[in-house]
């Protein structure tokens, strides 16, 4: 069997990504397509409005044969590093090609790569945090700026698979509808995901119904809609009981950043008004929520990348297509495989994401690892 690969966040899942799900298997001819999609905290470094187990059984419910977990120590990282986590699961899982959503799909992203051969050590000198000055570098080596964020996710993915020895075949697909951070809805068949997830958040059901699957409104309209005000109260207490020494360990913190985080944290009333207060042309505010994201799950920088050089395979779900291929590689996997969270995982192997879905639980109200299985769809 031959395998496609898709890296994804279904936040939630909404014609756009039922789209993606249909060309990926149509374009390279595959018999199984993998999903490898964000658990419950998200790379916008935001908590997913669905939790991990219904957003894989919508998946599945679309199309998708296996759902793979992208553990949260990649998961809510800069494009680079999220980009690298996703590459190198679906390299792993012996997949012969990534199809991806991208804003310009005829753009040479290898082309691009290949014009700016110190890429890896640019990302590690701007972060996502110096986008600008990154496409300044990017532009110079090349002429091509990326100023849309899947095209810029898309340049990422060139770069991981070649660090991981280039066994993926990269077929971008134009992105349809809405652009990635549109908050308008209409009456086409496709919105962005931020147009989505306010109009679930104002009940405006009868002008989700157009973009989404039926199955993921029945899911939007019976289920609590999880957001980052939902969680203020626990970050707010973190930010006014945590030292300063220890704030400036967790991930993704910039020197100084901690200080100003403590100060706003003194008036603010909301999580919209902290960020509004904290930010400033130094930091945007995707930025601001992933440092955020790391304090309340107490994410330092040490253990995320230490993690990071241990990833491994989580299963979430799979239908018969799914099972086979599993069976057909996992003798052959270069990375731990795992099905459930038992007692010795959560402890260590599988500590940080035991500890981000205990915390996603505080307001979701249902277990998230311990000893769940993965789903399984009948056909």
């Amino acid at each position: 069997m031959r395998a496609v690969g898709l890296i994804t966040e279904y936040n939630p899942l909404h014609n756009g990504h039922l789209y993606h799900l249909t060309q990926a298997k149509q374009r390279t001819g595959a018999d199984c397509t993998v999903v490898v999609m964000s658990g419950n905290w998200l790379q916008r470094g935001e908590p997913a409005i669905l939790d991990k187990w219904t957003r894989t059984q919508l998946a599945l419910d679309a199309g998708a044969d296996l759902v793979i977990e992208l553990p949260v120590f990649y998961a809510t990282q800069p494009a680079h590093l999220f980009a690298r986590g996703g590459v190198e699961l679906l390299t792993a899982l012996g997949c012969d090609s990534l199809v991806f959503g991208a804003e310009h799909p005829d753009l040479d992203f290898g082309q691009l790569m290949a014009a700016f051969p110190n890429g890896r050590e640019a990302f590690k000198q701007y972060n996502a945090t110096y986008a600008t000055l990154f496409n300044a570098a990017l532009k110079t080596a090349t002429g091509q700026a990326l100023t849309k964020a899947n095209d810029m996710l898309g340049f990422c993915y060139y770069v991981a698979n070649q660090h991981l020895g280039g066994q993926l075949k990269l077929v971008p697909i134009k992105r349809q509808g809405a652009d990635h951070n549109d908050d308008r809805l209409s009456a086409a068949q496709f919105a962005s995901g931020t147009a989505i997830r306010q109009a679930a958040l104002q009940h405006q059901w009868a002008a989700l119904a157009p973009v989404v699957p039926a199955a993921t409104l029945m899911q939007l309209q019976t289920q609590h809609l999880t957001q980052w005000a939902d969680f203020w109260p626990y970050l707010h207490y973190q930010l006014l009981t945590t030292t300063v020494e220890r704030s400036g360990q967790f991930d993704q913190m910039a020197e100084g950043l901690e200080y100003r985080l403590r100060e706003m944290a003194q008036g603010a009333t909301s999580f919209t008004a902290f960020l509004q207060q904290v930010k400033s042309k130094r930091y945007t505010y995707t930025r601001l929520q992933r440092v955020a994201t790391a304090l309340l799950l107490q994410l330092t920088a040490t253990e995320v990348q230490t993690a990071q050089a241990h990833n491994y395979v989580r299963v979430l779900g799979f239908n018969q297509i799914g099972q086979t291929y599993l069976h057909q590689v996992k003798k052959d996997l270069s990375l731990p495989l795992y099905t459930k969270i038992n007692q010795k995982l959560r402890l260590h192997e599988m500590a940080l994401d035991y500890r981000v879905g205990r915390v996603y639980e505080l307001i979701n109200g249902q277990s998230q690892d311990l000893y769940r299985r993965p789903l399984i769809k009948s056909n």
